[in-house]
């Protein structure tokens, strides 16, 4: 969408598609973006696999390597986030980034005082953040940052167990909303986000 055409450099298995390129698509491909929209929410371990077609490589789950992960699965590694957001910034003439997906499932608690406690994703969250301003700090341009998701949602191959949200709601009875403790902070620390500005 740069214009830059495919990394064929970088991942050969896309030689095959130079057979149907045509002079100057990277310039009818190209857009003029506003921003660049990152969606991250863990990293992937690989290791070598003769197995695997076309990559050679096969993940190494975070529960295999002793590694904090969610509900999803997913390990819980803050740097990723920005990392690739420092890697994206390389990129010449990459336009403003905005992070615009980011979050993860962890199972809620109900307190006695029908509170919704969720340390786990408050903790995510904050220390996720902590990292897109650490790449601000160090001159990347960010914009934004939007947690993953508002309110607990139908996860494609998941159904209504993984709960993503800052809100909870109550799908056994009511479909009540009750904002979780991690939605309470996040409101909270609204003076945190100015520094997107």
């Amino acid at each position: 969408m740069l214009g830059k055409g495919y990394p064929l450099k970088k991942l050969k298995f896309l030689n095959s598609i130079q057979k149907v390129m045509r002079e100057g698509d990277e310039n009818k491909m190209k857009a003029d973006l506003d921003f660049i929209g990152v969606q991250t929410y863990t990293r992937e371990v690989v290791k070598h696999s003769w197995l695997t077609p076309f990559i050679k490589a096969t993940m190494v789950s975070a529960k295999k390597r002793n590694a904090p992960y969610t509900q999803m699965g997913w390990e819980v590694y803050p740097e990723s986030i920005y990392q690739v957001l420092k890697e994206l910034s390389k990129i010449p003439g990459i336009p403003s980034l905005i992070v615009t997906e980011n979050g993860a499932a962890f199972a809620d608690e109900l307190s006695s005082d029908v509170r919704i406690l969720d340390v786990q994703r408050q903790n995510y969250l904050e220390q996720h953040i902590q990292q897109v301003l650490k790449a601000k700090s160090e001159g990347v341009d960010v914009r934004g940052y939007f947690a993953w998701s508002l309110t607990d949602n139908f996860e494609w191959a998941e159904g209504y167990r993984p709960r993503f949200g800052l809100v909870h709601i109550d799908y056994e009875n009511n479909l009540k909303r009750t904002i979780k403790e991690s939605g309470i902070w996040y409101g909270e620390n609204a003076g945190v986000w100015a520094k997107f500005e």
